[in-house]
């Protein structure tokens, strides 16, 4: 992939682009209103207020050495230093690279070494890493700490903020400079830094806002803080909830609903782990949420069950929306609560994939052959008909063109047209004739066994039916082409089977279920299995690899049912 390196660095384009421009017009349209509230830790901070402390930052980083491209390691909690930082390396041309805390020491500091930062700032326990594990942070020359600076050198950042108060000119960056490095968070795959460019962001800034109707003076409740920053550049007021954005399924419903109503909520964007919580929260105390104009929920396919609770609670005026995407591509697709509810919902029931609505206006999708293999170059012959099961592919504005050195995984994921590129989204599903587009599952989590291959998001929302099923995967046992299909179910709270006669009574249940449908009538296995291993970023996408290996460990055999009743460990 060298030729697409050098292609984005010397492709002739004349736009200035930052997403950081926008703070300086909107200290100057709305100075006093809160751009940033962060309840847990003191006053609001202002756009006057959070484009001085850019301004503040940004001077002092340039004292330092920190300038246009120097990647900046850029780990601090959410609240106004995540902003105010973020948003000062943008206006200096620098690249912040941004990695999920919560994926585990082990891939932490492999992506902290693959993306060899010049630059780091951080919280303590950031540096103490450090320290104790130099060889990861070995290009790093420059640290600042982020709080209480302990047995490590270097500034910190209050002696930053010191700097004097002097409007920071925004560097001229052009739409195809590198404005940030985000890594994956490897729930489907290796952690991969994905390269984001500046007429990417003003892209994602541009289609967010038009296509749900985003308004400046606006209230979000931001669930997820990289989307927060698109809040900000479009004039909305972020409050930061009281949870921890590494586990989204262990929000307190009470705290977050509180939060909505104190300070009237119009928009939150969040894991549907957090919103199956605080939908069963208000349902089940007659509660509304009479500010919001629309919920978002992205990370994994969303049940017609939570988008009907989350309905209910709504205004009329407002709805919940899926939109659909990548880190390597956002958004790409959306549909609306009303719209599963009325018009897709019985087809997801019945084996049909889950429906993920229209493309967003300027992104162009393609269902196209499924093959593990790499595609240097497009082809229309690639593309499948309608209706067809295949993979996903995306091309536009919002659209990634590149891994960070890592020119392997992005000839598999890429593939050149011209001067443009497709990305691969790993994901299988089909076009319907109305030009919608149904995820099916992962593309490396299909089953292929002798008779055809099986795609999970079909076959799992057959068993979801089941009234004491929580939620399923299906996985393979075997080589590739010969696989037995498993159906391994976590039961909802108190429903898992204590003894043998319930085990095999749940069981038969659930195959006669899959039996009527053409889609399951082949799956002659189900296990049962106490708590789903899933993703460290939504806590809702489903570990499959780790529950096939976990499903090959137990009893074979499809009839005698044993070893359903384990599996309390993932």
């Amino acid at each position: 992939m060298a030729a697409l390196t050098s292609q984005t660095e010397t492709r002739a384009d004349s736009a200035l682009l930052n997403i950081a421009a926008h703070l300086p017009l909107l200290a100057d349209r709305r100075p006093d209103r809160p751009a940033v509230i962060h309840p847990q830790v003191g006053a609001p901070l202002t756009f006057r207020q959070l484009n001085e402390e850019c301004d503040r930052y940004a001077w002092g980083l340039t004292r330092l050495g920190v300038g246009h491209g120097t990647r900046t390691l850029l780990m601090v909690k959410p609240g106004r230093a995540f902003f105010s930082l973020t948003f000062a390396l943008f206006k200096l041309g620098a690249v912040p690279v941004l990695i999920d805390p919560g994926m585990g020491k082990a891939n932490l500091l492999g992506c902290i070494e693959e993306a060899t930062p010049e630059a780091c700032i951080a919280v303590p326990v950031v540096h103490a890493a450090r320290v104790f594990f130099p060889r990861a942070f070995r290009s790093v020359k420059l640290a600042v700490t982020v709080g209480r600076r302990w047995f490590w050198g270097g500034p910190t950042l209050a002696r930053l903020r010191e700097s004097t108060l002097q409007a920071f000119p925004c560097a001229p960056t052009r739409a195809s400079d590198i404005a940030a490095i985000a890594f994956t968070s490897g729930s489907t795959g290796a952690p991969k830094g994905v390269v984001y460019e500046h007429g990417m962001f003003a892209a994602q800034v541009r289609e967010l806002r038009d296509f749900y109707g985003i308004q400046e003076g606006e209230v979000d409740l931001a669930a997820f803080p990289l989307f927060a920053l698109f809040s900000v550049a479009m004039g909305v007021t972020v409050v930061i909830p009281d949870l921890d954005p590494t586990r989204p399924a262990q929000v307190d419903p009470a705290l977050f609903v509180a939060a909505i109503q104190r300070y009237r909520i119009t928009q939150s964007f969040g894991s549907p782990a957090i919103w199956d919580r605080v939908g069963r929260y208000c349902v089940e105390r007659q509660l509304t949420l009479p500010s919001l104009r629309r919920v978002l929920m992205a990370g994994a396919p969303v049940s017609p069950t939570v988008l009907e609770r989350v309905h209910r609670i709504l205004p009329d005026s407002a709805d919940a929306h899926t939109p659909y995407g990548a880190t390597e591509a956002l958004p790409v697709s959306s549909i609306t609560a009303r719209d599963v509810l009325r018009d897709t919902a019985a087809k997801t029931r019945a084996g049909k994939g889950t429906c993920v609505g229209r493309p967003f206006p300027e992104i162009t999708l393609r269902v196209i052959r499924i093959t593990d293999e790499a595609i240097p170059a497009w082809d229309d012959r690639l593309v499948l008909p309608h209706s067809q099961i295949g993979e996903l592919v995306v091309k536009g504005p919002v659209v990634t063109r590149e891994y960070f050195r890592r020119e392997r995984d992005s000839a598999r994921a890429k593939i050149k047209d011209g001067d443009a590129w497709w990305h691969r989204m790993g994901d299988v599903g089909y076009l319907d004739e109305q030009g919608q587009v149904w995820f099916c599952g992962r593309k490396g989590d299909r089953v292929q066994t002798t008779s055809g291959t099986l795609f999970t998001d079909p076959c799992e929302a057959i068993f979801n039916q089941h009234r004491d099923v929580c939620r399923s995967a299906l996985v393979g046992v075997g080589p590739a082409g010969r696989q037995r299909p498993v159906i391994v179910i976590e039961p909802q709270p108190g429903r898992f089977p204590a003894t043998a006669d319930e085990v095999t009574r749940f069981r038969d249940e659930l195959l006669q279920m899959g039996a009527a449908y053409p889609v399951t009538a082949g799956i002659t296995t189900a296990l049962f299995h106490r708590a789903f291993p899933v993703d460290v970023r939504h806590n809702v996408k489903i570990s499959r690899d780790k529950l096939a290996a976990w499903a090959s460990r137990q009893n074979p055999s499809p009839l005698e049912g044993e070893g359903e009743g384990e599996g309390e460990q993932g």
